[in-house]
């Protein structure tokens, strides 16, 4: 793959339309001499085929005769460059006529166009990143809250890779031990001591799960935090949404079953982007397009991160507390972290808010939040408390929070092969069974980094990127 890179020069696009500058990016062996045929530098006496690297020059792009921008060009001489090759970028006016006028003129001088993520590929296939850096380019690009842009960047930095690699080389130690005694399995040595030998796997085991455990949090960042919004008709759902998003996005009505689907909205509170979701009111009977909608209810608090459920403060207390008991058998053992809002505060006293309150305290494990969601009342509590139930503090530490799904499946991998060697030390396997699991979490590690990678994975993951990175 890399043999066929070095006899290719690519150009792309480099910027989305709509802003007033584009750029054009060239890669390759032979890339500077290629833009040479067709750059004019301002200055006669400049010549960009033996200008340094890092150097910015201003001239015009031509081609037979025919004007076509003055552009400023961007030098950027191997290794030093973002692919590790020679390197040209091309800030030409956004026109999309000048954008595939230069492309087109790059074209008829031998230049290919791109294809998805291959300029971050060249960077990865000549050293200038690992795989899970790599990966994290295009975690940057979709960014969309703070969180995601801490998380991707320490990821860029090395942070994780890193991580990964310290527990590649302790299982790389441990594994030399192991095959040592195969060498010497005729005359039944051990080198290493077997208890010494399981507190070691047990505490690479233990760092792994932490890390496997850490993508439900690092993947909600990613993609957006689920919260759903549940509770028996005319709860107020609605409204709470509407009022939260500040904008009449939901549809307010007092007819039970307004709701028969489910409506999601985003929102950033914190610098973290929650994934709002309404849904049709929890309640038994209706017609048959409702209970639909009740099911997409309670599919959706299967797979949320936080769920606010609303009760109204007319309604009782075992009512209330039967509420979220029942959101609570639905989410089951996800993790969920169920917020009871008491709906409608304006209309009971406050003597009997104050009651509602301890009464619940007994009887229902969930923190209870009074609001009104028509009077604006009690909004912000909600905001911080959807921010609290995010576990901000390892935010902290991004480098030990996994992102990626195809990191979690090599982690989670990981970690069987290293039960198998814990339960093949108190079983007493052969050393040479043992030995097959140690190398199969190896390669797994070295699959996260890219270390090991087949081309077809190489392939899925850079099909994902966008043109021009």
């Amino acid at each position: 793959m890399n043999q066929v890179q070095k006899g290719r020069i690519i150009c792309a696009p480099a910027t989305s339309g709509g802003g007033a500058i584009a750029l054009i990016r060239v890669s390759g062996q032979g890339a500077i001499e290629t833009l040479a045929d067709i750059f004019q530098p301002a200055d006669n006496h400049a010549d960009i085929t033996s200008a340094k690297g890092y150097t910015l020059i201003y001239g015009t792009i031509s081609s037979h005769g025919e004007f076509i921008d003055q552009v400023l060009v961007s030098l950027f001489r191997a290794p030093r460059s973002y692919t590790g090759e020679d390197m040209v970028e091309i800030s030409c006016h956004a026109s999309p006529f000048i954008q595939r006028r230069i492309i087109e003129i790059l074209i008829e001088k031998g230049v290919e166009t791109a294809t998805p993520g291959e300029f971050t590929m060249r960077a990865f296939m000549n050293g200038k990143m690992d795989l899970s850096q790599a990966e994290a380019v295009a975690d940057i690009i979709t960014a969309d809250s703070e969180a995601a842009h801490r998380l991707a960047s320490s990821q860029l930095r090395g942070g994780f890779s890193d991580g990964i690699e310290k527990l590649r080389q302790e299982l790389i130690t441990f594994a030399s031990l192991i095959e040592l005694e195969l060498d010497f399995s005729e005359e039944d040595v051990q080198f290493a001591d077997r208890f010494a030998m399981t507190e070691t796997v047990i505490k690479i085991k233990e760092m792994v799960d932490r890390l496997a455990s850490s993508f439900r949090l690092g993947n909600a960042i990613r993609k957006g935090i689920p919260v759903v919004i549940a509770g028996r008709p005319n709860a107020g759902k609605s409204s709470l949404l509407n009022v939260l998003l500040q904008e009449e996005r939901a549809i307010v009505s007092d007819i039970p079953g307004t709701t028969r689907d489910t409506v999601e909205e985003v929102l950033h509170i914190g610098g973290l982007l929650f994934r709002f979701i309404d849904t049709a009111g929890l309640r038994d009977g209706g017609d048959e397009i409702e209970e639909l909608g009740i099911e997409r209810t309670k599919n959706k608090l299967r797979a949320a991160d936080v769920v606010l459920a609303v009760a109204e403060a007319t309604d009782t207390v075992e009512n209330i507390a039967a509420l979220a008991a029942g959101i609570g058998e639905i989410t089951g053992n996800s993790g969920a972290r169920i917020i009871l809002l008491i709906n409608k505060s304006d209309l009971v006293t406050r003597r009997r808010a104050a009651e509602i309150k301890k009464e619940l305290k007994s009887i229902c494990s969930s923190p209870a939040l009074f609001v009104s969601a028509r009077q604006s009342e009690g909004i912000e509590n909600v905001r911080e408390q959807l921010v609290a139930s995010v576990e901000t503090g390892r935010l902290d530490n991004p480098q030990y929070i996994v992102t990626n799904a195809r990191h979690y499946e090599a982690l989670k991998n990981v970690s069987d092969s290293l039960r198998r060697v814990l339960d093949g030390f108190r079983d007493g396997i052969p050393t040479v069974l043992i030995a097959t699991d140690v190398r199969q979490a190896i390669f797994y590690l070295g699959q996260i980094t890219g270390r090991i990678t087949p081309d077809d994975i190489l392939g899925e993951i850079f099909s994902k990127f966008c043109i021009g990175k």
